[in-house]
């Protein structure tokens, strides 16, 4: 029972103030009804240091990425993946990004170009532009004194030029080197750099002594000489490809000189390449190890090594291998590793799954554009997407992605300067990067659409977590 005092003061309170409280009658409702009292919220950014990306699409904040800066507090590592269908931004994505690192005066970037159009890649209208002539990689142009990389060149160590001969030879043939033929190739290898002292040793002189192997080269393992030359004879085979076929020239000789390895851009230029044959697996490969031992060096740079058409590598296993030690390696060095692959289907169920595992696990940063809800549904699985983001990449727009960072994962618009616009979206870029040709209202209204979208769908995944409840 109440204080007689108590209650006497609230009746004289209440005749001279009139009644304090007010009493409402109860309301029942859902928590799908009542959603609509609790502000839409984003999670927090990567911080306000490194590359404006463009914005978060919830809540409008710039977003800024910079692997460099995120390292080792927020990254486990540098690398990077891009994923998503042709024409949603990747292009687009991949080029403004490495011109405004490249404002930065300790950066400096390798791309390999594997597309293009009218015999240039489409990288070739930014190398104009910043100065730089791209490395161009053509056969038929290799033999009129075009571009040659040189396995054999002696700023490569005899371990690297080893590996990388295995590498190229069990990439053409599909299938690892047996003891025997791994011996031959061996002390080939030795006979050339022991013997070749006047001038850079070529592949032609591995070939001849594949085919005419020496005597005291037998005599090493007490076996016979004719055994030394079968055992060799598959792998002179695969190597006179780079030499008298369809690679002839731009591996078979001295590395060209004037090669600027101190260029703020290095373009390789593949697009004269098949992306389909045989050929383009080795040349990743070849190309990897040349840069692991003339570019990577210990002098305090900030390196970003992107590469076109990525699955080339990620789903071959023998070229796999050589790449995961560049990116443990590189990693100490102040190495970013950027692949963009179309399809994440395929390299995770290709022949080098287990490498391809290992290549996505270094990769902190995965950015998704727009794909099909079934590839989309097994990306997510793969990499570890909340539902609500696998559940928007369907519904995505040219220029908008899912970024995941290490677990924070945002929805973002790339956005393009006026500056950059001229440069990114070329010919090629209208097919594999750039927005559909729409008035800026329609570009407007379509983004709107997006984000209206995106936002509904998080809500409503976040609120089905929550069981149904009453609110008073």
């Amino acid at each position: 029972m109440r204080d007689p005092l108590s209650a006497l003061s609230d009746a004289f309170t209440a005749f001279l103030f009139g009644k304090v409280e007010t009493t409402r009658l109860p309301v029942r409702t859902s928590t799908g009804q009542a959603q609509a009292i609790y502000l839409p919220t984003a999670a927090p950014g990567l911080g306000d240091s490194g590359v404006i990306i463009g914005r978060e699409v919830y809540s409008g904040k710039g977003y800024i990425y910079d692997p460099f800066q995120l390292y080792g507090q927020q990254l486990p590592a540098p690398h990077w993946l891009v994923l998503g269908e042709s024409g949603n931004g990747k292009s687009a994505l991949e080029k403004t990004y490495v011109l405004r690192q490249l404002r930065f005066r300790d950066r400096q970037v390798v791309v390999l170009d594997a597309q293009g159009e009218d015999g240039v890649g489409e990288w070739n209208l930014i190398a104009q532009e910043l100065g730089i002539t791209p490395i161009r990689l053509d056969p038929t142009a290799a033999l009129n004194d075009g571009i040659r990389l040189n396995p054999l060149d002696p700023t490569i160590t005899t371990t690297g030029q080893l590996a990388l001969l295995r590498t190229i030879i069990e990439v053409a043939m599909g299938h690892g080197l047996d003891e025997r033929s791994g011996f031959a190739l061996k002390v080939a290898h030795a006979y050339v750099n022991e013997t070749i002292t006047d001038r850079q040793p070529v592949l032609m002189d591995i070939v001849e002594q594949l085919r005419h192997p020496k005597p005291e080269s037998a005599e090493a393992m007490n076996v016979d000489l004719d055994d030394v030359r079968a055992w060799g004879l598959d792998v002179a085979l695969v190597l006179d490809r780079l030499v008298d076929g369809d690679l002839r020239g731009m591996f078979d000789g001295p590395t060209t000189i004037g090669i600027d390895l101190d260029a703020p851009l290095i373009v390789f230029d593949l697009s004269h390449i098949d992306r389909n044959s045989i050929a383009m697996p080795i040349l990743m490969a070849i190309v990897g190890v040349w840069l692991e031992h003339t570019w990577i060096r210990p002098d305090r740079k900030k390196r970003i090594f992107l590469v076109e058409e990525a699955w080339h590598i990620i789903n071959s296993p023998f070229v796999a291998q050589l790449f995961q030690r560049l990116l443990k390696f590189g990693r100490r060095l102040g190495l970013s590793f950027v692949a963009v692959v179309h399809h994440l289907s395929d390299v995770v169920d290709g022949a080098a799954a287990k490498e391809a595992a290992a290549i996505l696990k270094m990769a902190s940063t995965r950015t998704i554009y727009a794909q099909k809800a079934d590839e989309a549904r097994a990306t997510g699985k793969v990499i570890g997407l909340p539902r609500w983001a696998v559940e928007i990449i369907p519904t995505l727009t040219p220029g908008i992605a899912v970024w995941d960072v290490n677990g924070n994962v945002q929805v973002v618009k790339h956005l393009i300067t006026e500056a950059e616009r001229p440069l990114v979206f070329t010919d090629r870029a209208m097919t594999e990067g750039s927005a559909p040709d729409l008035l800026p209202d329609d570009v407007r209204a379509a983004e709107l659409e997006t984000e209206e979208r995106a936002a509904r769908i998080e809500r409503q995944q976040r609120l089905a977590q929550s069981s149904e409840s009453t609110v008073a």
